[in-house]
Parts: C-alpha cells; sequence; structure tokens
C-alpha cells in the first residue's frame, strides 16, 4: 500500500502531461532520447528533464546501447501499490495522441531495424536532435566559409552574434544597435576580432554617409520598428550601387501575447510587404518568401528577402 507521501509524491509526477505521456510511451516500446524526442516533437531538454524526474522515482529504467541509452518503463518492477494505481490509470485513459505516439515509436522501432544507429533513429528531424559537432553554429561557421563580403553593416546586431560568425569573411563590420548594454556585449564578444566597430544608433537614422556599405544585414531588426519603410530605406541610403541587402523577419501572425514579451511592436510581415518595403526603397528584390515555420506552436513563419540597389 502507498502511505500519504508516496501517494502525493506519485500524483504529483504522472500529474504533469509530458512526464505521464513518456511513461505511457515507454510502456510500449524501449526508446533512446533521441527517438522519444523525435516521437513527441518537445525538444530534447525537456525530454531529458522529464525522463531525470522519473528516473529519480524509479519508474524508469534505462541501459546502455553502444554509445546512447534505451530507457524503458517495467510496472513489474514496481511496489504493488504503484501497480494497483498504474492499471488503473491505463484502463481509464483513451486518447488520440497517445494512439500517434505509439504509431510513431512503432515507426522507429522498425527503422532502427531495418539500418540501425543514431542517424535513423532521428530521421526526418535530424535538425532538432544533438550529436556531437552537429549545431546550428557549426553549420553556420561551415555556411559563412563561401561569403565574400565587403564593407558590411549588421542593423540591430545585438549581441554580435552575426558579426561573430562572418567578420572574418569581411573586409570591416559595423555593428549598429540601439542598445547601448547589448552593444557592450557585442564589444565584449568580439574584442579579439580588429575588423569589427560598434555604434549606439536608432536604425531609422542610421549615423553614417549615403553608398558606404557593400553589405548590409537586417536579420529580426523590423519587428522592433514602428516605421519599417523608414528603417529599410535608409538601410538602401547607405548601400554602394551594386550593394546588397538581406533582410530576416518574423512573417505575419496574431499571437501579439506571445511577441510581447519580446518588445516587438507590429506583427511582423507578408512577402509582398516586404517587396513593397524594398521597391519604395529603390532596391531590386530577388527573392522575398517565407522560408521555414518553427515546429511547435505557434508555429512563426520566418521571411527571407534579399535584394540590392542598381549599379546603374
Amino acid at each position: 500500500m502507498l502511505d500519504l507521501a508516496g501517494s502525493t509524491q506519485l500524483m504529483r509526477l504522472v500529474a504533469e502531461p509530458t512526464r505521464l505521456r513518456l511513461l505511457l510511451l515507454l510502456q510500449s516500446e524501449s526508446l533512446t532520447v533521441a527517438e522519444m524526442t523525435n516521437v513527441t516533437q518537445l525538444a530534447q531538454s525537456r525530454v531529458s528533464s522529464h525522463l531525470a524526474r522519473l528516473r529519480e522515482a524509479d519508474l524508469v529504467h534505462d541501459q546502455a546501447r553502444g554509445n546512447t541509452n534505451l530507457y524503458s518503463v517495467d510496472p513489474s518492477r514496481w511496489p504493488e501499490g504503484v501497480r494497483r494505481f498504474w492499471r488503473f490509470l491505463t484502463e481509464s485513459i483513451d486518447d488520440v495522441q497517445l494512439g500517434r505516439d505509439r504509431e510513431a515509436a512503432r515507426e522507429i522501432i522498425n527503422r532502427r531495424g531495418r539500418s540501425g544507429g543514431w542517424a535513423a533513429s532521428v530521421a526526418g528531424s535530424m535538425e532538432r536532435h544533438y550529436s556531437p559537432g552537429r549545431t546550428w553554429e557549426a553549420l553556420g561557421r561551415a555556411l559563412g566559409e563561401h561569403l565574400e563580403l565587403g564593407q558590411t553593416l549588421d542593423i540591430a546586431s545585438g549581441d554580435g552574434v552575426l558579426a561573430e560568425l562572418i567578420a572574418h569573411r569581411a573586409e570591416h563590420m559595423t555593428c549598429v544597435d540601439s542598445s547601448q548594454a547589448v552593444i557592450e556585449a557585442a564589444r565584449q564578444r568580439l574584442a579579439d576580432v580588429a575588423n569589427v566597430e560598434f555604434r549606439v544608433a536608432d536604425m531609422h537614422d542610421l549615423p553614417f554617409n549615403a553608398a558606404i556599405f557593400d553589405d548590409v544585414f537586417m536579420l529580426h531588426a523590423l519587428p522592433y520598428s514602428y516605421w519599417p519603410d523608414v528603417a529599410v530605406t535608409e538601410a538602401a541610403r547607405v548601400l554602394k550601387p551594386g550593394g546588397r541587402l538581406t533582410v530576416a523577419t518574423i512573417a505575419r501572425h496574431v499571437n501579439q501575447a506571445t511577441v510581447a514579451t519580446y518588445d516587438h511592436v507590429n506583427d511582423g510581415f507578408d512577402p509582398n510587404d516586404i517587396d513593397s518595403l524594398l521597391s519604395t526603397a529603390g532596391l531590386i528584390t530577388e527573392t522575398a518568401e517565407i522560408r521555414t515555420h518553427e515546429t511547435r506552436p505557434p508555429y512563426f513563419g520566418l521571411v527571407i528577402a534579399r535584394a540590392y540597389k542598381s549599379a546603374a
């Protein structure tokens, strides 16, 4: 039988939806963390955190399999009181999502049997899983080696993440942001990089002469603009003839409450909005389209645009 403390602890553990979902999934199949992430489409860190709680409670067990661990649920190893509670719970649950989870898990097991290995277990969502050396930063650095940049401006640069990736491929790079705090953070991040300078300035009133930059980046700048037409016109003004502007911005959405935390002041942009802004600023649009959507609700889209200033 369960005492009051044990009952309370058990109720708290299974009352959390993700932990209950993982327990039910692992009762059907033994899976790795990567495989559970693939099935549930949750962040790997979140899956690992919940597994740690379940493992501490001795509800989940793991065994080594190659370079990873295989997790499973075996109610026969639990105390009788816990088993009785679990039998009652599982007999009472009927949920469409759990059926989908089990179906996805069976497909993963089939793939595992056909080809084996980590890559097979995460096929179809490999970008969401960590493996040594395989990160978005590593991908960005590798792709950056294909760039040949001249005088480069990063508008709304934040703390210098883009500059850290590409400054070594530019003749010179200037980071501009309206926040003194983030510019100071960028200075510290890039203290050892000689060809980068930093300016605190408003994207709507850039402190530069016209036609001095070969490449301008506006990555995630426009959601912070009340006057995006002015911001894009300023970016176009400082471009040399033949210069290129790259824009990345959140697509138009109706999730104001979600983005309010991040100080956005507008509801994003459609590709046609961006094309219009570029054209009005005197630039020639090469592409403006939604290139990707986030994998979790509310599935924000990302508009990527590229334009250039006529050399004529």
